[in-house]
């Protein structure tokens, strides 16, 4: 039998509550703030279509917005492996205040690693 896709076993409320938890500590992050310059809550609403198409939900972000082309997308900002490694940091504390299983964390965190470096555009100074 083929295992239930992670967005079903999050569950949308545990995914809207990661996400919320997730920007508010990059907001306040020094490494990586100023790389989120649109107004918050217009970038909560993208994050929580992407994450609902990343993690094997419906496709809400492609339906409003095309193909996701996260690292074209990402381009315009300058983003180090430090920067990713920040990003990494805020999802991994997002992922551990929810209330699910440690290895649905896991399983949910594994998810990240390859995406935000893979984003990594800049060469550290």
């Amino acid at each position: 039998m083929e295992k239930e896709a992670l967005y079903y076993r999050l569950g949308k409320e545990n995914l809207d509550l990661l996400v919320d938890r997730f920007y508010d500590l990059v907001f306040v992050n020094d490494q990586i703030a100023h790389l989120f310059k649109n107004d918050k809550e217009e970038i909560k609403g993208k994050q929580r279509l992407f994450l609902t198409q990343f993690l094997g939900g419906p496709a809400l972000y492609s339906e409003k917005f095309g193909h996701p082309q996260m690292r074209a997308r990402h381009m315009p900002h300058p983003i180090t492996e430090t920067d990713a490694i920040a990003w990494l940091h805020c999802m991994s504390q997002a992922i551990g205040s929810l209330p699910v299983s440690e290895a649905l964390k896991d399983e949910l965190f594994a998810r990240f690693p390859p995406t935000a470096m893979f984003m990594v555009n800049k060469e550290e100074q």
